[in-house]
């Protein structure tokens, strides 16, 4: 998990950045907000869902797949849990 470690800090932020949209998102719908406002904030917290998805599953492949000295097999065991992943993400 070391390349979790190197970006921790980033990563975090981006988070919190996607709780605080999911936060206005529902003030929103509590105080009636119009119809292309929700969108535009669905929208944004979607979009930036991928970007962290896509942030940590690129860590994840180099650090992981990507290294030198793991086992072919543990390798295959890496690519099918990112494959089970991936599969679930895209539903």
């Amino acid at each position: 998990m070391a390349h979790m470690i190197h970006g921790k800090k980033k990563i975090l932020t981006r988070i919190r950045r996607i709780k605080g949209q999911a936060d206005a998102l529902e003030k929103a719908l509590e105080h009636d907000v119009e119809c292309i406002a929700i969108l535009q904030q669905i929208a944004a917290i979607r979009g930036a869902a991928n970007g962290l998805m896509a942030e940590v599953l690129e860590g994840h492949i180099r650090e992981h797949l990507g290294a030198e000295d793991i086992t072919p097999e543990q390798r295959q065991v890496e690519i099918e849990q990112v494959v089970g992943i991936l599969k679930s993400y895209l539903k």
